[in-house]
């Protein structure tokens, strides 16, 4: 009886084995970069890194990582159209469900074109208004959760979860860790030890911006946007006095400029 079921079931395809050896440590090196990326954007954005270890984090890295994990997720997609026993067309790796209702294809179908999505508007930043690229690019966020939730559905169908299952929360955790704590309140910050907190009255505080040094990134305007304002035509406008209920978001705001573009005077950052 088993010499006969082994007659009829096929040999797996050694072309395809290959493909799929390429598909997965295509993905696994997407996954890693994918939460390098996300925890190295929040640090940068917010200059957490440098408030803990005195160093400026260079936004060139999260570029390149965010690069590496485009590349290698395109990669892990593309893959699959070389497979000789399988039918998994070019319109499935397009639109989610055009396969089936798979859902971990169609969770990475989606997290994928959003995230080239916000690699293109990040290019073109410039063309574009700013608080509109500043909004789409929190986008990132979804998209990362998105192909997280298809990675692991993948190892769950594919037998490997109990081999990934721990690198896959070390590299996991710190990224949902940074992005829970870039979305809380600043009081819940300045609790925990993330932002200054203000003991009595405010000083007030004057502020000065480098015009060659800002890159007109908006950053500033997302953390204080009563105070500082990217017009159309890219010329970033500013209270150079702002009030005393200001200062705690000015300080934010100083200290997330990647460029270091914003001098305070008044008060310590």
């Amino acid at each position: 009886m088993t010499a006969s079921l082994l007659a009829v079931i096929p040999a797996p395809s050694p072309h395809d084995s290959g493909v799929r050896d390429i598909a997965t440590l295509s993905a696994r090196f997407a996954y890693v970069t994918m939460c390098l990326t996300l925890a190295w954007g929040v640090l940068s954005a917010t200059g957490w890194i440098r408030r803990g270890t005195g160093h400026e984090a260079l936004r060139g890295g999260h570029i390149v990582l965010a690069a590496f994990t485009l590349a290698t997720g395109v990669v892990h997609g593309l893959s699959y159209l070389f497979l000789d026993d399988d039918s998994f067309g070019f319109f499935m790796l397009l639109i989610p469900f055009a396969g089936g209702g798979f859902a971990r294809h169609a969770a990475g179908v989606v997290g994928l074109e959003l995230f080239v999505a916000v690699s293109v508007t990040a290019a073109l930043r410039r063309s574009v208004v700013n608080r509109s690229w500043q909004r789409f690019h929190q986008v990132s966020y979804f998209s990362v959760g998105l192909l997280a939730i298809h990675s692991w559905l993948g190892a769950v169908a594919n037998g490997s979860l109990a081999t990934v299952w721990l690198g896959g929360i070390t590299v996991l955790t710190p990224a949902v860790v940074l992005t829970v704590l870039r979305v809380l309140p600043p009081r819940a910050l300045v609790r925990l030890g993330l932002l200054d907190g203000d003991t009595g009255r405010a000083k007030p505080v004057r502020i000065s911006v480098d015009d060659k040094k800002c890159h007109r990134y908006a950053i500033c305007q997302a953390e204080a946007p009563q105070v500082f304002q990217l017009t159309r035509d890219g010329q970033l406008r500013y209270l150079r006095k702002p009030g005393a209920k200001q200062v705690s978001r000015v300080q934010a705001a100083a200290r997330a400029c990647p460029m270091r573009a914003i001098q305070l005077q008044g008060a310590g950052q």
